[in-house]
């Protein structure tokens, strides 16, 4: 008996869902639609923009559809049409009410960049460095009417390397994303997974990335600013007052050696980097940028700009 190929759907918007979609098609699983976000205004010039997902899409060949909102009923009725046997879901942003996860007849999956129940919300990538955590991963879940509380179908795991950055952990999840997906599609459309619950009392919550938090508090300590500063690069890029100018920081290494320098003080300067006191501690700036100019390394930015004995930071 020939068994009909499954018609999947696949929803999601930046960056990160580009490897889940890839995978999709290199293993043969080429979805009958891809949903993402309205083209928006982006960048400098306020362009308007299409998303990453709608770009690769539709040099894909895949007929791509962009509804504002899940909501209106017009909207399901189109997404019903298509008869989907499955919804799989990666960051696409928008919310699936009750009425579109009861439209695919095997439901709706979501790749989230966490181990949850921890980090579940907008930011799961930022906030597993900016609090220290030692290891996180993806899950591959059902979508429920909640946020990130559906049970889970199999979980991957990595370490978060001392020095990684948001960005290098967003890439490498989202390519763990889409491997998992690949091995696990197969036993998921055949109904051989059974999803098992989340432990709700290990719950955390990683609220959206605010530019505000971005600023850096010299009276904290080190190692907390280093995580701020891995965490927000590539986006917002932790930054700190130098006179009238922001200084953006790209990368940084905390040391535990002491100073009774106030905290923001540039201790010293060399090729190795811009050490500043901290809280507790001292912050070793390696990568920095001022407004108008590019990302420099410490050595080549203290060739024009000295800064040992300034002070950083409100004062």
């Amino acid at each position: 008996m020939t068994i009909a190929p499954r018609r999947l759907i696949f929803a999601g918007s930046p960056e990160f869902a580009i490897p889940a979609l890839h995978a999709l098609l290199t293993a043969g699983y080429r979805p009958v639609a891809v949903y993402t976000q309205p083209d928006r205004p982006a960048g400098r010039g306020r362009q308007v923009r299409p998303s990453p997902v709608k770009i690769y899409a539709r040099t894909a060949g895949i007929p791509v559809y962009q509804p504002a909102t899940l909501r209106d009923p017009a909207v399901q009725a189109e997404l019903a049409a298509l008869v989907p046997d499955l919804l799989i879901v990666a960051a696409y942003g928008l919310i699936l009410p009750p009425t579109v996860l009861a439209i695919p007849r095997l439901g709706c999956v979501n790749i989230h960049a966490s181990l949850l129940p921890r980090w579940r919300g907008a930011a799961p990538i930022q906030r597993a460095i900016l609090a220290g955590d030692v290891e996180t991963g993806v899950c591959l879940m059902q979508v429920e009417a909640g946020l990130d509380t559906g049970p889970v179908y199999v979980r991957a795991a990595v370490p978060i390397e001392r020095g990684m950055t948001g960005g290098e952990l967003h890439d490498r999840l989202a390519a763990l994303g889409a491997a998992t997906l690949q091995a696990t599609l197969p036993d998921l459309l055949a109904g051989r997974l059974a999803p098992e619950p989340q432990d709700a009392a290990g719950t955390t919550y990683a609220t959206k990335l605010d530019k505000a938090e971005a600023e850096l508090d010299w009276n904290r300590p080190a190692l907390e600013l280093e995580r701020q500063v891995l965490a927000f690069n590539p986006y917002p890029v932790a930054q700190t007052r130098l006179d009238e100018f922001t200084l953006r920081v790209w990368r940084a290494v905390a040391e535990t050696e002491s100073s009774t320098a106030p905290p923001g003080t540039v201790l010293h300067e060399g090729p190795d980097g811009i050490v500043v006191a901290a809280g507790a501690g001292r912050l070793r700036l390696t990568e920095v940028q001022l407004p108008g100019g590019k990302p420099l390394a410490a050595a080549a930015f203290i060739n024009a700009r000295r800064l040992a004995g300034r002070r950083l930071g409100a004062v």
